[in-house]
């Protein structure tokens, strides 16, 4: 009996890191190369605001997914109902960048990086990319 109280207080515990894992994106580390809706406001070279959903945080999940499948040598590479992880390879030197998207349908929002994997600077390429999808869906009229 103890064994199995045992095992469920470790199933439980390892589901609760897992949803605490699911709502923070991993931090910016000290080069210029990432951006984060989760670094802090003051820092200026890696904060960029999150995405503010207007209507159902489905609706705009949905647009957010069609719409990076549409981004030129950019492919989703794992998903879940509320996080998404794809990869951009730039064009000429085939540089890869991670993008971690997570979906916060209590607080209406979208939080994403987006960062190099090598190098030091990335000439703002990161912060264009987020900023363009942000464009796309408020075009769509999913977010502000």
């Amino acid at each position: 009996m103890k064994f199995k109280s045992i095992l469920f207080m470790v199933l439980v515990m390892s589901s609760q890191a897992n949803v605490a894992a699911a709502s923070r994106l991993a931090p910016c580390l000290n080069s210029p190369n990432c951006v984060s809706s989760q670094a802090n406001q003051l820092d200026e070279r890696h904060y960029i605001a999150p995405f503010k959903i207007k209507g159902t945080p489905e609706a705009a999940w949905l647009m957010l997914r069609t719409t990076l499948k549409k981004h030129d040598r950019t492919i989703i590479t794992h998903e879940t109902a509320t996080t998404l992880h794809a990869e951009a390879v730039s064009l000429v030197f085939s540089f890869v960048d991670d993008i971690d998207i997570i979906l916060d349908a209590n607080a209406g929002l979208i939080h994403i990086r987006s960062a190099s994997r090598v190098g030091h600077s990335d000439f703002g390429v990161n912060r264009k990319r987020i900023e363009a999808l942000r464009s796309q869906l408020q075009k769509a009229n999913v977010i502000e």
